[in-house]
């Protein structure tokens, strides 16, 4: 029984630990394959406002030539553009130019050529030195090119975005598949030569929406460069172009920015807390793994230590026996090191098997498509140096305490029961049941954020919304015409056209709104200026607080200048009565109509910032709202009048309140990790725990005869031998619980809207451990206390 517990423990924890660290190797791999990954960085920018620093990776569009020309360490700079604002980048109806049916594709994003250069994408058709060097020139991927065109090279080809015959553009390379391990998952690339989104926009140094990235020429100091780029730039190129808008106090803005350079490979770890369109890892989260499954690891070590030297009296005599014939204690600490290894070794091999069946689970817990690298060069020797050294480490101190022991004492019978009470065993104890609780009570917390999440009231009415999506390749007189069939049918309440809404995904537009006339005075809100119809409230459950709504084009009140502000963009405007202000934003003049309640268009993480809407159309996504009952024959007629206005283009849709759980995966997945490792934590502790309560009642068999002869019960026998066990159980409670408490706080400390860390999750959190160590512990507990007192004590 020992022996299985101290294998089972063993393997357990190594199958966990060697899951955490394939996991770990995958992300610490990202971005590491480019010939130039050394040299390789992306432009950050740092600003501070209001004590905090924020990061971003947008820039001006013409900041990549500057850097270029300005600074001879730069070797290459190229920009992206993968902002879905931007018409092309983010995704589109795509098909052949012979073909007339669109299939969806995500994954678009425009790049330099020598963007392209810099990183040196290997290409399997075309030459990339061309590539993307003309205007309406892409390329794609080898699995979408052997979608497309199977069996053929087809650079040349034309392919058509959105049925947008105006603009075909013709395919100049074929790059490998983005590899799993990088942060640009892409599978097609626009060009950016020839390319203005909107007049003047290519030398306009006000706006900002281009990431750079740069390659740099060996031996460059990078700090150096940085403090270069960031006086330069500043002095040469945004000082004065803030100066040509009136911006106030310019020079004392720039002050608190800077520009740094992070080097390629950190992008994915180390871009939590950088504001980007890309989809990235936490080094924090990295941290919290491993340490996870060192604390694994340590409690499966500590089950081994335990039941080592718990078992001494048992090999005392051994012991003893083998320094009388004459071994030295050099070869006793030898034969017990030995034994642990061989341990080690059995329960590696059993966790090998382990995670390899444990790895499909795996891969769905942690969204990964990790394999077990048996033909790696490196595995077979960094398994085997790690059952070595875990064998040695758990092994150490029992072989050495174990050959401690004097040969005199032992054969005398002093030690048969030296082992009853170690304050070393108790304290190992208490740190196993210490991890465990902080594992369940981090469990519950992130639970119960997750019910907030999807349970909060967030200012709009997700339910029952379906989004169908690519309507913009119906054009502009299409959509309405979608818009007024679907208006028809009995079970729709209402019908919104915009790409523009509260969940992930969708269109965003940062820009900067002033008071009227306030533009070279003050700073002005930094706000989300949305496009939306009339029934853009109405659909979502909007709450419009004061003023009017938008009319409906044609109506004889529209307002076109007319906008709609939430709460907090009238507070930041200081506008006491909004209703017939003027804003301006750039040399657009719009008037307050109406104030919308403050709704959350973002994530919990971040708090409700200024948004205006004003009216317009914005056509890639119709969202519906129907009514309950039969969704699903109401989904049928949308498909039919779909079907009817666009016959080429199979429909796509979604319902919002799954996309709005969608954006809330991360914390999902941290839960379920986090339950997987709690229970996984409390099966290795409750291993030793049920073999030293084993252990304890053989030890105390004679104790427990005599009390029973002279006339104690069974329940008493068995409270007296649990509550040592609860003690512990007990201690480990009050030590776990401030440190799960300060724990959860930092995490929690991600989200603006949070739930508190009520006193009943340490209460349920403690309960449960109580009552696992009690379920453990009672089964020896009550078969030491029914056993036979004459068997105990017939030898006396």
């Amino acid at each position: 029984m020992y022996s299985a517990i101290k294998i089972g423990g063993f393997s357990l924890s190594i199958a966990a630990c060697l899951l955490i660290g394939l996991y770990i190797k995958d992300e610490l791999s990202y971005d590491q394959s480019y010939p130039d990954t050394n040299r390789l960085y992306r432009l950050v920018e740092y600003y501070t406002h209001d004590g905090k620093v924020e990061k971003g990776d947008d820039y001006p569009a013409p900041i990549s030539k500057a850097l270029k020309s300005d600074f001879p360490e730069i070797e290459k700079s190229g920009r992206l553009m993968p902002n879905s604002l931007f018409y092309g980048a983010g995704s589109n109806e795509l098909r052949r130019a012979d073909q007339v049916e669109n299939t969806h594709e995500e994954g678009f994003c425009y790049a330099d050529q020598e963007w392209l250069d810099a990183l040196k994408l290997p290409m399997v058709y075309g030459d990339r030195a061309k590539a993307l060097a003309e205007p309406y020139t892409m390329v794609i991927s080898k699995k979408k090119a052997d979608k497309y065109f199977p069996n053929q090279n087809p650079v040349g080809k034309v392919m058509f975005l959105n049925n947008d015959q105006t603009k075909p553009f013709r395919i100049g390379g074929v790059m490998e598949n983005p590899s799993t391990t990088s942060h640009l998952q892409y599978d097609f690339y626009l060009t950016l030569n020839g390319v203005e989104f909107y007049k003047g926009e290519q030398t306009n140094w006000n706006a900002s929406n281009y990431p750079d990235y740069v390659l740099i020429k060996p031996g460059t100091n990078i700090a150096q460069l940085e403090q270069k780029i960031t006086r330069d730039i500043e002095k040469n190129y945004i000082l004065p172009a803030l100066i040509s808008i009136s911006y106030k106090d310019a020079e004392k803005e720039l002050q608190k920015l800077s520009f740094k350079l992070q080097p390629i490979s950190d992008i994915h770890l180390y871009s939590y807390d950088v504001q980007d369109e890309f989809q990235h890892g936490d080094i924090r989260f990295i941290w919290l793994f491993g340490a996870v499954a060192g604390f694994i690891l340590t409690i499966a070590c500590i089950n081994f230590v335990n039941l080592s030297t718990a078992k001494s009296a048992n090999r005392a005599k051994e012991v003893g026996l083998r320094k009388v014939v004459g071994s030295t204690r050099t070869s006793l600490i030898n034969q017990f090191l030995a034994e642990s290894m061989l341990y080690s070794v059995i329960s590696f091999s059993a966790g090998i098997v382990l995670a390899w069946m444990l790895l499909p689970y795996f891969n769905l817990l942690a969204s990964k498509t990790l394999i077990m690298p048996w033909g790696a060069l490196w595995f077979i020797p960094v398994i085997l140096g790690a059952a070595f050294i875990v064998g040695i480490i758990a092994g150490i101190y029992p072989a050495f305490y174990l050959s401690s022991f004097m040969p005199a004492s032992v054969l005398k019978g002093s030690i048969s029961t030296g082992s009853k009470n170690s304050l070393l065993r108790n304290g190992l104890v208490v740190f196993q049941f210490t991890t465990s609780i902080i594992l369940i009570i981090s469990t519950f917390v992130i639970y119960n954020q997750m019910k907030f999440i999807l349970n909060k009231d967030i200012g709009y009415n997700k339910d029952q919304v379906v989004m169908l999506q690519g309507t913009n390749t119906l054009g502009d007189n299409g959509v309405r015409n979608l818009k007024q069939d679907l208006m028809k049918l009995s079970s729709v309440k209402s019908v919104s056209i915009s790409d523009y809404l509260p969940i992930e995904g969708t269109k965003r537009n940062g820009n900067t709104i002033y008071n009227e006339g306030k533009s070279k005075v003050e700073l002005g809100v930094s706000t989300q200026f949305w496009i939306a119809d009339d029934d853009y409230l109405k659909t979502f459950g909007i709450k419009l607080l004061e003023g009017k709504n938008f009319a409906a084009v044609g109506a004889p009140d529209r307002d076109p200048q007319g906008v709609i502000i939430n709460q907090t963009m009238a507070q930041k405007l200081n506008l006491k009565h909004p209703i017939g202000k003027i804003i301006t934003h750039g040399g657009d003049v719009m008037r307050i109509i109406g104030i919308m309640k403050d709704f959350n268009y973002e994530s919990l993480r971040q708090p409700i910032g200024a948004l205006c809407l004003f009216q317009g159309l914005s056509p890639s996504i119709v969202s519906v709202k129907v009514a309950g009952g039969d969704v699903h024959s109401t989904l049928e007629q949308i498909s039919s009048i779909w079907k009817n206005l666009s016959p080429s283009q199979p429909i796509r849709y979604t319902f919002m309140d799954e996309r709005y759980a969608h954006m809330y995966t991360d914390v999902q997945r941290q839960g379920s990790i986090f339950t997987s490792f709690a229970v996984l934590a409390i099966i290795i502790a409750c291993l030793g725990l049920f073999a030293l309560a084993a252990f304890m009642a053989e030890q105390r068999s004679k104790e427990i005869g005599i009390r029973k002869v002279l006339g104690a019960s069974v329940q008493s026998i068995t409270r007296l031998l649990s509550l040592d066990f609860v003690k512990l159980v007990a201690i480990a409670i009050v030590i776990a619980s401030p440190i799960a408490w300060w724990a959860m706080n930092k995490w929690l400390e991600d989200f603006t809207y949070k739930v508190p860390i009520s006193w009943w999750i340490f209460a349920i959190a403690g309960t449960i451990s109580i009552i696992i160590a009690l379920i453990t512990v009672s089964f020896q507990s009550i078969k030491a206390a029914v056993a036979n007192p004459i068997k105990a004590l017939r030898s006396q």
